[in-house]
């Protein structure tokens, strides 16, 4: 198995070595190498040393093959693709609807019934993939990220370290929370309990969350919600610690009847093997429940 990728440059794209346009691409050091001394990297179907130009609308073509990575065949075990719900598909990536309840991967190898499964199954027996490249909590809802080919994972997970992935919430919460703002606290381990987090806990990082305020009821708030870091559990303990933790949390909130009213609403994203600075929007249908519960 192989994946090969045949990419024209933009006719008006300036002249530049080929190693920098690879790099520019966010092909890391290791996949460029391998490129090189294998030559599977061609221009205009010939190979072009690496310091030699490449020209706008000349056609580069990469070929990757299993060894270029060290987990080339994700060990998911495929399960019904029923709930599948595809916001949006290219041959590189897949931008799914994950359903409340459903974990987005397995713990263990043999594990099935999440989300990663059910893409599995969706894609069929012949996809290498799925890769996972963005995480949902169990009961968080909303529009989910991964590749579909593994030449992409390096690519899209430097954008995801770089911020250039931009992930927007929508939430409900406790209380009147008004106007808009951003939460600077740093978030830690809880000492007490090992499934939390904690404002100022153990081992403390930078946190920032941004928020505005979208509309209010008796009693709650609907609120949305962005991130400029991505802390285990982030949004959940910069609300809670603001005294407006999410309707149905049962780790940070009070006792409840309700679900987890949290939904990744938004997704942005480049594209691979491109040097656009344009970002493809995806947009996740907010589920039909999602502003009805109860008030205890």
């Amino acid at each position: 198995m192989h994946w090969s990728y045949k990419i024209t440059l933009p006719a008006t794209q300036p002249a530049q070595p080929l190693r920098k346009l690879l790099t520019a691409w966010l092909l890391p050091s290791h996949l460029i190498h391998d490129l090189r001394i294998h030559q599977r990297v061609l221009v205009n179907g010939l190979y072009r040393s690496m310091n030699q130009l490449v020209n706008g609308g000349e056609t580069v073509t990469l070929t990757f093959v299993p060894t270029d990575f060290k987990e080339p065949f994700p060990d998911v075990w495929p399960d019904s693709a029923a709930t599948v719900s595809v916001l949006y598909e290219t041959a590189d990536l897949l931008v799914v609807n994950k359903t409340r309840g459903s974990k987005t991967h397995p713990n263990l190898p043999w594990e099935r019934g999440t989300t990663l499964n059910h893409v599995a199954a969706y894609l069929g027996p012949d996809a290498p993939g799925p890769y996972i490249l963005s995480r949902l909590d169990q009961e968080t809802t909303g529009a989910l990220l991964m590749t579909k080919t593994p030449a992409v994972v390096p690519i899209m997970v430097r954008n995801i370290a770089e911020k250039r992935v931009h992930r927007t919430y929508l939430a409900w919460v406790h209380g009147q929370l008004i106007g808009s703002g951003t939460f600077t606290d740093p978030i830690g381990r809880d000492p007490e309990d090992k499934r939390k987090r904690l404002v100022n806990g153990v081992h403390a990082q930078s946190a920032v969350t941004h928020y505005e305020v979208l509309e209010h009821r008796a009693n709650v708030t609907l609120v949305k919600l962005w991130l400029e870091t991505g802390r285990t559990h982030q949004l959940r303990v910069h609300l809670a610690a603001a005294g407006h933790p999410l309707i149905g949390d049962p780790l940070y909130g009070p006792p409840s009847k309700d679900r987890l009213r949290l939904h990744c609403w938004r997704l942005g994203f480049p594209q691979p093997f491109t040097l656009d600075q344009g970002e493809t929007t995806v947009t996740a249908p907010v589920p039909a429940d999602f502003d009805q519960f109860h008030q205890d």
